[in-house]
């Protein structure tokens, strides 16, 4: 009953990983972290500039810029990997667009743009992927949602939809892939100290660093865990207050506001 939900990735030096959106912030951090432990390390996004930073001249990583959001694009990245490596063993989705805003401020544009990176790129991947990982029945997805997929809240009107959906997506990925022996992560962090949070202009309560948040992402793997969240003391407080009856809840959230 309580056997871990997904692999624990006990040795990462075996390991090929691929991470979406590594140029800064939570990949950036993971990428450099996997460096460390020695697992073969593949890092995609558009800046090829900030990629070759992150990289550091590394042997062990290959550098693959892309926009996610170009579904025609995902192929040709993922068969460099397959060229050098021969497959992958976990991708990480960490691409991830922010805009602060209520809801009479949306705009169609930054809509569009906001559900392309968060959402759609995590479909054209998986289209990529999925028949190479279900063929060897090997291998895990990891999907970086947030905590402001728990609920409707502030400042968040097309970002926290966003993650929402990842959290349904993360579910009935694992529902499907599980039983044919592959593992599913699902990662959501609170606020983390990020270009992204840089645009905030509120007080975020145990705000971690990028470091800090893929130490926790590493170590949930080890652990096997099905969802890896994070800080706990912020995250359970807000699964406490999802729990809540909707009238207590929205008079906290409008508090809040």
């Amino acid at each position: 009953m309580f056997a871990s939900l997904n692999p624990q990735i006990r040795q990462w030096r075996s390991q090929r990983v691929w991470l979406i959106g590594a140029s800064s912030g939570i990949g950036a951090a993971l990428a450099r972290d996997l460096i460390g432990k020695g697992a073969r390390v593949a890092i995609s996004s558009r800046s090829e500039s900030r990629l070759l930073q992150v990289a550091a001249a590394s042997e062990q990583v290959q550098i693959i810029p892309f926009d996610v959001a170009d579904a025609a694009a995902w192929p040709g990245a993922f068969q460099q990997i397959q060229n050098a490596w021969g497959g992958v063993d976990l991708v990480v989705f960490c691409a991830a667009d922010y805009r602060p805003e209520r809801s009479w401020e949306v705009k169609a544009a930054q809509v569009e743009r906001t559900l392309a990176v968060n959402l759609a790129s995590v479909y054209f991947g998986l289209e990529t992927i999925l028949p190479d990982l279900l063929a060897r029945q090997a291998g895990s997805v990891a999907v970086i949602a947030s905590v402001a997929g728990y609920m409707g809240l502030p400042n968040a009107s097309v970002y926290g939809p966003s993650k929402a959906a990842l959290i349904n997506l993360a579910e009935l990925l694992y529902a499907d892939l599980h039983p044919r022996g592959l593992g599913v992560y699902l990662i959501n962090p609170g606020f983390v100290k990020t270009e992204l949070t840089a645009k905030n202009n509120f007080s975020m309560p145990a705000l971690q660093t990028p470091e800090q948040a893929a130490s926790a992402i590493l170590q949930g793997m080890e652990q096997g865990r099905f969802e890896i969240h994070f800080p706990r003391r912020f995250t359970l407080a807000m699964k406490c207050l999802q729990k809540l009856p909707y009238r207590w809840r929205f008079s906290l959230l409008q508090r809040l506001a």
